[in-house]
């Protein structure tokens, strides 16, 4: 049994009913908690008391709490201390945009008590394993500045050992986040399946009964055209020609917007996939389409605030150059990882950068045996420096609260390590970058 942590968990959520239900579960398991009924006062107690972490409603009054999770990722003070989501909203843009504000799962409402109770044990066994590297990394700066050249070999390998344990805890960290955006995309595709279908297979026979229905009517004006004045008078009031007319029009733009859903759920069910353990042959291009399809709500227009107003820029364009690629054999989830990683840094750069005409251009093709996939920005670039260091772990050229130095170090390793690829990087200042990923279309890397 672990240890729990001597601090206390701060539960935010303006409903009274709420707050005593998750009080009461967590005290049960010998948890402190503390709670607070809206954002403005939660930032404040954190701010006075550092919480070890944070159970936080989404939709509350005032400030919500996408905004209540920013600002505490701004403040120094609070910005390490683990957030989970609580919401009974199943939207995937909402809780993908919670996950890139920094927090690190979600809580669905009705809450599972042993659910909330396993997920908070978790998070809070990570908050303590970043606890006890922060106390070695400092522990091990004095040493470094005490120790003479006779202690010098010592010092290399506690310094060895300290380095490992921080790429293990922050892998670690890096891959509960990708799970859980796989768990929360494969869930809500499954729950969108069954109402959707049922949606798309009823409006088949729905235009049916339409036709058949209009026919009669028709018949009945040509055939009975003497009618009451009441009957007329009915008639003319609903604008029954307008309404045969418009009315397969109406159904025609519900049976696009259903075969769009079921184009998303099936992106989901792709993406998610977590083919981790066992290769598979696969379709690159499912992932990638897959991937767009979850990031596309950051592509439709980029935020460019001005002196006098805020504005909108155009949205990044995709430009998409498909190669005749064969089926590769891959760990499909991992990819997809990758993918993410590339297309989200893509976003990142034009988003800072606010090109005339962002975009982004894919492409596909076989050289050899390998398949290469080139994911390529006209954004600011790199200089040589920053692309000499892109790869390093712990590298990056993001603020604090919004990047690890992980993504690109992890994207390399998966198509390396455990593909047997290439991961490689070409940039020019003021003219954009480009990631090219190569791999063997049958590999044996492990």
């Amino acid at each position: 049994m672990h240890e729990h942590p001597t601090g206390f968990i701060l539960i935010v959520d303006d409903n009274s009913t709420n707050l005593s239900v998750l009080s009461q579960s967590l005290k049960q398991v010998k948890l402190k908690v503390r709670v607070a009924m809206d954002g403005v006062s939660a930032i404040n107690i954190a701010a006075q008391q550092t919480p070890e972490l944070i159970l936080l409603d989404v939709q509350m009054p005032g400030i919500d709490g996408f905004e209540t999770c920013a600002r505490l990722k701004a403040n120094p003070l609070t910005q390490a201390v683990p957030v989970i989501f609580m919401t009974a909203v199943a939207d995937t843009d909402s809780k993908v945009k919670g996950l890139s504000l920094g927090a690190v799962d979600y809580i669905t409402k009705p809450f599972e008590e042993q659910e909330v109770i396993a997920r908070v044990n978790v998070h809070l066994q990570l908050r303590q394993l970043t606890k006890a590297l922060e106390e070695k990394n400092a522990q091990l700066q004095q040493w470094k500045d005490s120790l003479e050249e006779r202690v010098a070999e010592r010092t290399a390998e506690l310094s060895q050992a300290l380095e490992s344990l921080q790429q293990s805890h922050l892998q670690l960290v890096q891959s509960k986040k990708m799970s859980t955006l796989g768990q929360l995309v494969s869930g809500i595709a499954h729950e969108l399946n069954n109402p959707i279908g049922c949606i798309a297979s009823n409006l088949a026979p729905a235009f049916e009964y339409v036709t058949e229905l209009t026919k009669v009517i028709e018949f009945y004006q040509q055939f009975c055209p003497e009618t009451t004045l009441k009957l007329q008078q009915t008639l003319k009031d609903i604008d029954v020609e307008f309404t045969l007319e418009d009315l397969p029009k109406l159904l025609g733009s519900m049976q696009l917007s259903a075969e769009r859903i079921q184009d998303i759920s099936i992106s989901l069910r792709t993406f998610s996939r977590s083919d981790t353990k066992n290769r598979a042959r696969i379709n690159l291009h499912n992932g990638l389409e897959s991937t767009l399809t979850i990031l596309r709500y950051r592509m439709k227009g980029i935020s460019k605030p001005s002196a006098e107003r805020a504005c909108q820029s155009p949205a990044i364009e995709v430009i998409k150059d498909y190669g005749d690629l064969p089926e590769v054999e891959c760990y499909p989830g991992l990819l997809n990882q990758v993918f993410m990683n590339l297309l989200a840094n893509a976003i990142d750069v034009l988003e800072e950068s606010l090109p005339p005409k962002p975009q982004i251009r894919i492409q596909t093709t076989r050289s050899d045996e390998f398949a290469v996939i080139r994911i390529a920005d006209n954004g600011k670039g790199m200089p040589v420096e920053v692309q000499q260091q892109a790869f390093e772990q712990f590298f990056t050229t993001k603020a604090a609260s919004k990047g690890t130095g992980l993504g690109l170090s992890i994207a390399r390793q998966i198509v390396e390590e455990k593909h047997g690829g290439k991961l490689s990087v070409t940039s020019e200042v003021g003219q954009g970058t480009e990631f090219a990923i190569a791999l063997p279309i049958s590999s044996t890397a492990t």
